[in-house]
């Protein structure tokens, strides 16, 4: 048994290496071989990978086309109150106030349920920052940064990695006072995917 751990990849090295690191950590703390791949952008690919048993975690932060057409319908990593906690260290981080008004800035999808898992996230956030929260997207449905960042707001971006999404994050929060770093490898990250894979593990043992 091994654990394969799914990212969507991108063109830049350090956002990929989250993957690796959140993977490795998860793998030593299960005390498997871990693999991280990618559904596209780096390799590996998941779908060029051996055959063999796994536990398949993927890491994308919400439902849409790659959890529907690549993994099957597996349950992306989010929206998860891990998630949300690991996002308010990154804000308290980043210098934003406790309360301060924060606008969540996802990568966005056309999938309608990929937009109540956004929902969710939001509102998770909410409920652990103790403040406003606001949703906008980069792509797909809902309000672009631009229409919903506030002068003096802090911006949280709902992503797991640096790339091209991040970059447009900082890029369009025109106002924000704060910009927090993505939520990365995290240690509650990492307890989350060691949590999704020992769930995973309990359902093969009473098949």
């Amino acid at each position: 048994m091994r654990l394969v751990t799914v990212a969507h990849g991108t063109r830049h090295a350090t956002g990929n290496e989250v993957a690796r690191s959140l993977t490795a950590a998860a793998g030593e703390r299960l005390g498997l071989p871990a693999v991280a791949s990618y559904v596209e952008l780096c390799e590996p690919i998941f779908a060029s990978l051996p055959a063999e048993p796994s536990l398949v975690v993927p890491l994308l932060l919400s439902t849409g086309y790659h959890v529907r057409e690549d993994l099957g319908g597996a349950r992306p990593l989010g929206p998860d109150p891990l998630l949300a906690s690991a996002q308010v260290d990154r804000l308290l981080a980043a210098g934003a106030r406790a309360g301060q008004p924060v606008t969540m800035v996802a990568a966005g999808s056309t999938d309608p349920l990929a937009m109540r898992d956004l929902v969710r996230a939001r509102d998770l956030l909410a409920g652990a920052w103790g403040g406003p929260v606001r949703l906008a997207t980069l792509t797909g449905e809902g309000l672009r940064p631009a229409e919903v960042v506030r002068p003096g707001d802090a911006v949280s971006p709902y992503l797991l990695a640096e790339g091209f999404f991040a970059a447009r994050a900082r890029r369009e929060s025109v106002g924000a006072s704060v910009v927090a770093d993505v939520i990365g490898p995290h240690p509650l990250v990492v307890d989350l995917v060691v949590a999704r894979a020992t769930a995973l593990l309990e359902v093969r043992a009473s098949a």
